[in-house]
């Protein structure tokens, strides 16, 4: 197996996972939590980043369509290590729906753009990732989704609710 089809695999498994997070959250559960870290927020965040980090660098980023005029206001759109770093407001809560067409959106793209990615460079193509190839940054970022989706599951887990490992 070649590193390309690996990353693609582990990609679609975690988005796997996180699209069952999304699904099994009870109506209850999905705007719970404390400003920002929100139930549905993090869910969103986890789509977000893996979507923004998926790309070569900024500038490939795609925005979604289901997203409003505005963009994403208030989620999480400058990443706290960015100084000066400021909470974001509340934003209009996404619904379950609109997240789930999300993470449609994003696992329609993992193969072509992995498929296309220059692995072998020594830029992340994200300035906030100084001194960081591009495979490390991949790498990074699905560490990013997979430990969101143990967030997630922690949470249901609390709940007696579990999600299926998917390899």
């Amino acid at each position: 197996m070649d590193l390309r089809t690996a990353l693609k695999e582990q990609y679609h498994s975690g988005l796997a996972m996180l699209r069952q997070c999304i699904e099994l959250c009870p109506d209850d559960m999905w705007t719970s939590g404390t400003h920002p870290r929100t139930y549905w927020r993090i869910a969103f965040h986890a789509a977000f980043f893996t979507q923004l980090y998926l790309g070569q660098n900024e500038a490939a980023f795609e925005k979604w369509p289901g997203c409003d005029e505005a963009g994403h206001p208030g989620l999480w759109e400058q990443p706290a290590y960015v100084e000066p770093y400021e909470l974001p407001e509340a934003a209009k809560t996404y619904e379950r729906k609109m997240l789930l067409d999300y993470v449609d959106f994003v696992v329609e793209k993992i193969d072509s753009i992995i498929d296309n990615l220059d692995l072998e460079t020594d830029d992340s193509g994200f300035s906030w990732y100084e001194d960081t190839s591009k495979l490390s940054h991949v790498l990074m970022t699905l560490r990013h989704l997979q430990g969101h989706v143990g967030q997630l599951s922690e949470l249901l887990m609390a709940r007696d609710i579990d999600i299926d490992w998917i390899s």
